[in-house]
């Protein structure tokens, strides 16, 4: 068993993890993407990518840079790599991409933020695995004797964007964000990481 095993009901069953649909951003005006970032995707735009590589190469990735540079390297971003927290527990498996406070460490440390790219193209799917990976995310962390209150995370096709919260429950967002909305997509990213530059030091 590991991460893309899980169900939401098997969450709930295992971690005592309920989840509920609620807001959880504010409204803030969006944030205007760099040339380089729109002149990327204009460019990947054409690549017709149709895969989940693919798209995460060309789309995701080119996002995710986008913050780590805006926020002077306050983030590390991880692709593909594996978080085995618990193996008995099911808590094991690749990651899409993990993203963390930045130590200037090449270990993973601190994961704040679990995205992850659906499945056939279906947010839905990829919810309960990026669900999982979150409750990896806090549990390591607390093993590493940093225990973090809020994990982020979000699930993505590339077009659509949606994110949730892990705390004592799981809380998955009422809106989704579409790649044609790039500035609020953007501004919602900066909420999450304005929590963590106010609340890890």
């Amino acid at each position: 068993m590991s991460y893309t095993d899980f169900t939401l009901d098997q969450l709930h069953t295992d971690f005592g993890i309920k989840n509920k649909i609620k807001s959880l951003f504010l409204k803030k005006e969006p944030i205007e993407p760099s040339d380089w970032l729109k002149s990327t995707l204009k460019k990947f735009s054409k690549v017709h990518a149709r895969t989940e590589k693919a798209k995460s190469e060309t789309i995701v990735f080119p996002i995710l840079y986008e913050l780590k540079e805006r926020n002077n390297d306050f983030i590390t971003i991880f692709s593909g790599d594996s978080l085995n927290v618990d193996i008995n527990k099911g808590l094991k498996g690749e990651c899409d991409f993990i993203i963390t406070k930045n130590t200037e460490s090449y270990d993973i440390n601190f994961p704040i933020i679990q995205v992850v790219e659906a499945k056939n193209h279906d947010l839905e799917i990829g919810v309960p695995q990026c669900a999982a990976q979150m409750v990896g995310a806090k549990l390591f962390n607390e093993k590493k004797n940093v225990p973090i209150e809020i994990i982020y995370g979000c699930v993505t096709t590339g077009d659509e964007w949606l994110f949730m919260q892990l705390g004592k429950d799981l809380l998955i967002d009422d809106k989704k964000y579409y790649i044609v909305e790039l500035g609020d997509l953007l501004s919602t990213f900066q909420q999450i990481i304005d929590y963590y530059k106010e609340n890890l030091k």
